[in-house]
């Protein structure tokens, strides 16, 4: 008698996803929004870059494209992936991370987290909708692709999301802070998610170059178009720190989605045993 069994991940790797963004995503939201000092340099980095005109009409545009009727199209074509490879457990965690982070969101945004008064408002935008759409969609993507297309949706994403989040900063839409929230939701559901998957999970220098090269492209693009420091050249330090820090945590981003969404072949591991 034969017995197809399919290769799970152990449930290691996720596990310690969920506990280390959910903490991280805690220690944003203590220090961004519950402290006096938190707030200053949230508010003042947000305040570090400057858009002209044009710079901010293009911003703006890049802005008004990252909508939920792109991101549904891109889930729709997640699940048909997943589907078309078979894989039904792939589909359904694809709807999951996209659906679970915007739901968690909006919740944490309006309903869950306060923004106590130190004198830079108390409305709260942590975390940033705009950045979780396009990072849940980018997520889902890597969740249900071949692993040899990993490293292309690494360098899109890391472009895609660099590009969304700092575009939110420069258009005075969002605080850094909203923007790593943002991606560190989307981490917590990558890594619930994944508990259940089959597959492995391994960490790949490539996929996070790939991810680097796509932030810095989008960086540039910025610089391209006129995001300049507030300061000129005397916060030119300041301004480099602020767009360096969302590349960075862009690239960081996508290498641990990479790192646990379990990988898998183009059609299911079936391993046949004869009883």
């Amino acid at each position: 008698m034969s017995l197809a069994t399919r290769e799970r991940t152990a449930p290691t790797i996720p596990v310690v996803g969920v506990v280390g963004a959910a903490t991280a995503l805690y220690v944003v939201v203590r220090i961004a929004l519950g402290t006096n000092t938190g707030q200053t340099w949230d508010h003042e980095a947000m305040s570090t870059v400057y858009a002209g005109r044009e710079a901010k009409l293009a911003v703006l545009s890049v802005l008004g494209r990252v909508s939920i009727g792109l991101v549904l199209a891109v889930t729709i074509g997640c699940v048909a992936a997943a589907l078309m490879r078979g894989r039904v457990d792939l589909a359904i965690a694809a709807v999951v991370v996209v659906g679970g982070a915007n739901a968690s969101t909006q919740l944490l945004k309006h309903t869950w987290l306060d923004r106590p008064d130190f004198g830079f408002g108390t409305n709260n935008s942590l975390p940033s909708g705009h950045t979780t759409l396009v990072a849940s969609a980018v997520a889902a993507a890597i969740l249900v692709a071949p692993a040899a297309l990993r490293g292309l949706l690494a360098l899109g994403g890391g472009a895609a999301v660099t590009m969304t989040g700092t575009s939110t900063i420069v258009a005075a839409w969002h605080r850094p802070a909203d923007v790593a929230a943002a991606m560190l939701v989307c981490l917590v559901w990558v890594g619930l998610v994944s508990i259940g998957i089959s597959g492995r999970s391994r960490a790949s220098l490539g996929e996070g170059l790939a991810a680097a090269v796509g932030s810095g492209v989008a960086l540039a693009a910025l610089i391209g178009v006129g995001v300049r420091p507030l300061a000129g050249w005397d916060g030119f330090f300041e301004a480099g720190l602020v767009l360096g820090a969302v590349g960075a945590a862009t690239v960081l981003f996508i290498a641990a989605v990479c790192v646990i969404a379990p990988r898998t072949s183009h059609w299911p591991q079936v391993s046949h045993a004869s009883v």
